[in-house]
């Protein structure tokens, strides 16, 4: 718009010079042209009446009958002292009058006056000259001019520049027009493009028209993606291989560090016991961190599927916080929860649900204070007429800033590198969520806490108590 805008403001100073600059150019001539036939027909009567001894009127009248000289508008002749001697006019005839004129003023004084001036569509034309003789000034002659037909050719010029003007202005503000939507299409495509390839989709390819700049940075922008959607598939390669990879001997790293630990336990000292304990631990640990990684490759491959079955949500809740509160008790926690005994039947996978819920229960204790505490609420709600239970789970733990909230559902994206994980949990819970037709929304509070909302629906809701 800003290119549009420029050549409309360079197109537009075009115009107006083409409008003043011939105009003014024309006037200019036509004043020189006046000049100089003004003032050589002032020379021609003011010669004549040089080689008169005194001026009168009846001397002046017979020197002009015998000059040869296309009269102007009005000619006046005066005597030394202003007085007027000799006037063409029939309408005002001024004779016998002083001349109260600038420009007579000036020829009495010696020297000559001229002024041509456009006013009012005509041109206004005055000059004046001193009649000089061998003892002095003996008067002046004043010539003036009204000339409508040379202002009639600058007005019609001025109207053809005008015609023409408009006739070009809007030429330039259609191809204007039209060239800035065609070029602002095409950035706007290559906008939706760049946003379509930043959200994951490296496959996508802009149709390249054309050879200009918009035709080559399209060009280039189809080679980066090309070599995105090739780097893409690599790492997916080869988090899916090192996942599976990993799995078989973290799973017999864990086994056998549980057997060593608990099955021989009055032969190994406390040493090695804490040795162990450790190993099995983190092996639990990576484990876990290996599944992620599974079900984030799912998850960029679109392989994730959900085993549906007829499944009591809010059973699922109640048997994952189960769990976790021995864990969190444990580990100093107070976990507070408000659940309805009243059955919420919906068709879901469960163990993708238990993995939700774990996963945020999880974040709501890594991102705590030992002695704080965890709230989880159940509630039913109607949402464009559909059946939802909304799962609250608070914590009070350090919250998320307000530059990191709107990025922690994102792939591999840490608001908080202190504490352990990956940065993708957000990223498949959110997914897992999606696949069930469900919202999940994080509000938080810097310093105060979080509070993570799944909102999920429901088939049915068995109001009795189970």
């Amino acid at each position: 718009m800003k290119i549009a805008a420029t050549f409309l403001l360079f197109t537009a100073l075009l115009l107006v010079i083409l409008n003043v600059y011939p105009v003014r150019v024309s006037r200019d001539m036509v004043i020189s042209t006046k000049k100089s036939a003004m003032q050589s027909q002032n020379l021609v009567i003011t010669s004549s009446l040089s080689a008169l001894d005194t001026l009168s009127g009846e001397a002046v009248s017979q020197v002009m009958e015998l000059l040869d000289v296309t009269p102007a508008t009005r000619m006046l002749v005066t005597d030394d002292a202003g007085l007027i001697l000799y006037d063409t006019s029939d309408e005002d005839d001024a004779a016998g009058r002083y001349a109260v004129l600038s420009e007579v003023a000036v020829a009495l004084g010696g020297r000559s006056a001229f002024y041509c001036g456009y006013s009012g569509g005509a041109f206004v034309s005055r000059s004046a000259m001193p009649v000089l003789s061998g003892s002095g000034i003996l008067g002046a002659v004043y010539l003036y001019e009204y000339d409508a037909e040379q202002g009639e050719i600058i007005r019609g010029l001025q109207r053809n520049l005008r015609n023409i003007s408009a006739v070009i202005g809007a030429v330039g503000v259609i191809v204007v027009y039209l060239s800035a939507a065609t070029l602002t299409g095409r950035i706007k495509r290559l906008a939706a493009a760049v946003g379509v390839v930043s959200s994951g989709d490296y496959a996508y390819r802009v149709d390249v028209r054309g050879s200009d700049e918009i035709a080559r940075l399209s060009s280039e922008f189809n080679v980066l993606t090309g070599r995105l959607e090739s780097t893409e598939e690599v790492r997916r390669r080869f988090v899916s291989d090192a996942s599976h990879e990993l799995r078989t001997p973290l799973t017999s790293i864990k086994g056998w560090g549980e057997t060593l630990t608990y099955g021989n336990q009055d032969n190994v000292d406390e040493l090695t016991r804490k040795g162990l304990q450790v190993i099995v631990s983190e092996a639990g640990r990576l484990e876990g961190f290996v599944e992620e990684l599974l079900d984030f490759s799912r998850l960029q491959s679109g392989r994730m599927t959900l085993r549906l079955t007829k499944t009591d949500i809010l059973a699922e809740l109640e048997e994952t916080l189960f769990t976790f509160t021995e864990r969190a008790v444990r580990e100093g926690y107070k976990v507070k929860k408000d659940i309805p005994e009243v059955a919420s039947v919906s068709n879901a996978d469960p163990n993708r649900l238990k993995q939700v819920f774990m996963n945020i229960l999880d974040n709501a204790l890594k991102y705590s204070r030992p002695g704080s505490s965890i709230y989880i609420k159940a509630q039913f709600e109607k949402n464009d007429g559909k059946d939802f239970v909304r799962i609250s789970i608070a914590d009070q733990g350090c919250g998320i800033s307000a530059e990191d909230l709107p990025h922690v559902k994102d792939k591999f994206y840490k608001a908080n590198v202190s504490v352990k994980g990956s940065g993708i949990g957000l990223a498949v819970t959110n997914e897992i969520v999606n696949l069930h037709h469900g919202i999940l929304d994080i509000d938080s509070v810097e310093g105060k806490g979080t509070l993570v909302t799944i909102h999920l629906p429901v088939d049915e809701i068995y109001q009795e108590e189970i």
